[in-house]
């Protein structure tokens, strides 16, 4: 097997998942199949269960595996649609290795970290043998984390068995002083760690404010064992989907293919080069409002983000995002932006102001968007205001409300256990003949994905839909209801799914282009 292993050096946060992306996006438009996989070393099976400040968004696959955000970046760069078996955490391989302990799997030896687990991470590993000519395997963290150093010793081992067809790329950080000088030390010393660790990095990447300077190379080379040819610059750019373009200049493709003694391959037919042409080629302006309860950690929003991202880019537009803090908004803040976007979110913080924020979009025909909460929301806002149910609400917020209009899906009222049980991963969804969501996804019948408990109240769906509220999407299966709109109004449509988690590139989400598509409409 064939696999490129990206390791990080001094601090987190550099962007590791973005480079780990780029990378498998400039081989795949050399026409190598890449399939990436993530490492993280905490113990939690999944990030499920973490508050977004803790840990940023959670992204949703098809399967409906809760997995990390850099699995969103993987998704939309390479334009793949990845499995739960693309998440690795501490947490599900020490859960996997005593299950088998405990159905006596081991054959009575004494269980230990090598080779038991180990062996269970290289197992992992060795599934993708079969699926893609290169495995791309971020690891999350910094070098000398205690958490992610049974991963390292796993990939020492696997490296062993595998030779030449094991590359290591470290991403490091190179500070800058006030002098102006590249300061090369830290990295060194992560480097250090590294082959404390068994490994030598075959290529240093070095993340900066600026390109490095040659000095800077020729330092990071002496001291950390390899050539001033393997070293690239990862500086600071205007977006994050212009680094595949870096890394080519720097012919980071060429480096690869040579060390790993690559079979040329015919090239994927979307190269990233005409994207960045699309992109530097946005001159309409646009402000999107985003009300949400995490807006102090943008990651917590990342997909929708980048969602609104490539919306732009197909509408020639270079969408600007307004954070506004739900619980902390005022009319004034609405009045600023050409449309308004609410996005999921769990508990009872906020619900309130982005109930009022769905009700200035609709009395004021602002282009709306709403997700998973927000679909919730405005369910809850059209009953309140429309219907004449005041006290409606989600059980989610008030157990006692007389018109729980948003309520526990049935399956969820007996589930104690978190992780897991939401309603998770796709589902198919009928449209409605001519209504804006069939005219907006041009076809009958779409798949998204689901991350929630709480659903539309069958009791009320004939109360809002006689008032004229259009449940225009629905999970057949159940008689769920997954998309409303509004007539007449300029554009205000929800989703109980999250659409954000299909938006790529080269297929940006049908309910984001229409939004923005209608924002610039008002601009």
């Amino acid at each position: 097997m064939k696999c490129i292993v990206v390791t990080g050096g001094v601090l987190s946060g550099l962007g590791k998942g973005v480079t780990t992306a780029s990378i498998g996006r400039i081989l795949k438009d050399r026409g190598y199949k890449v399939l990436p996989l993530k490492i993280d070393g905490y113990v939690n099976v999944d990030p499920g269960t973490m508050n977004p400040y803790e840990h940023g968004e959670v992204f949703v696959l098809d399967d409906g595996a809760e997995t990390d955000l850099d699995l969103g970046h993987y998704e939309r760069f390479l334009n793949v649609d990845l499995t739960g078996e693309s998440n690795i955490t501490t947490g599900s391989v020490y859960k996997t290795v005593i299950e088998k302990e405990r159905e006596g799997k081991y054959l009575g030896k004494t269980v230990q970290i090598i080779p038991h687990v180990t062996d269970e991470i290289n197992d992992r590993i060795r599934r993708f043998n079969s699926k893609a000519d290169i495995v791309l395997i971020e690891v999350g963290g910094t070098v000398g984390d205690i958490e992610n150093r049974v991963f390292i010793e796993a990939l020492r081992q696997l490296s062993r068995e595998n030779g030449n067809n094991f590359l290591f790329i470290h991403l490091s950080y190179i500070p800058v002083i006030l002098s102006g000088e590249q300061k090369t030390k830290p990295t060194q010393h992560s480097v250090k760690e590294l082959l404390a660790l068994g490994i030598q990095p075959d290529i240093v990447i070095g993340r900066s404010q600026m390109p490095l300077a040659e000095e800077t190379k020729k330092k990071i080379a002496l001291f950390c064992g390899v050539s001033e040819r393997d070293v690239l610059s990862n500086q600071d750019l205007e977006d994050i989907y212009f680094l595949p373009m870096e890394l080519t200049k720097q012919d980071l493709a060429g480096l690869i293919i040579k060390k790993m003694g690559l079979k040329p391959a015919p090239p994927y037919t979307f190269r990233w080069d005409n994207l960045v042409d699309k992109i530097n080629k946005c001159t309409k302006q646009v402000k999107i409002g985003i009300v949400g309860k995490y807006t102090g950690l943008e990651d917590a929003y990342l997909s929708i983000k980048e969602s609104l991202k490539h919306a732009g880019i197909h509408n020639k537009a270079h969408v600007e995002c307004i954070w506004i803090e739900s619980d902390e908004a005022t009319l004034r803040d609405y009045k600023k932006v050409d449309a308004l976007l609410v996005p999921g979110g769990f508990g009872s913080r906020g619900v309130e102001g982005k109930i009022k924020a769905v009700k200035y979009a609709r009395e004021n025909n602002v282009p709306f968007l709403g997700i998973c909460l927000g679909f919730q929301v405005a369910v809850i806002e059209y009953a309140r205001n429309v219907c004449g149910l005041k006290k409606a609400n989600t059980t989610e917020t008030d157990p006692q409300t007389p018109y729980p209009v948003i309520d526990l899906i049935e399956e969820q009222k007996n589930i104690h256990d978190k992780g897991g049980t939401m309603r998770l991963g796709a589902y198919p969804c009928t449209l409605k003949d001519k209504s804006l969501a069939g005219k907006i996804y041009d076809d009958k019948k779409i798949s998204e994905r689901h991350r929630h408990r709480w659903e539309v109240n069958h009791d009320f769906i004939s109360i809002l839909e006689k008032n004229g509220l259009v449940f225009s999407g629905v999970y057949e299966e159940r008689q769920l209801m997954e998309i409303l709109e509004v007539p007449g109004h300029p554009y205000f449509i929800a989703s109980q799914f999250h659409p954000e988690f299909r938006s790529r590139i080269e297929h940006p989400a049908p309910l984001f282009v229409g939004l923005v598509k209608a924002a610039l409409k008002k601009n």
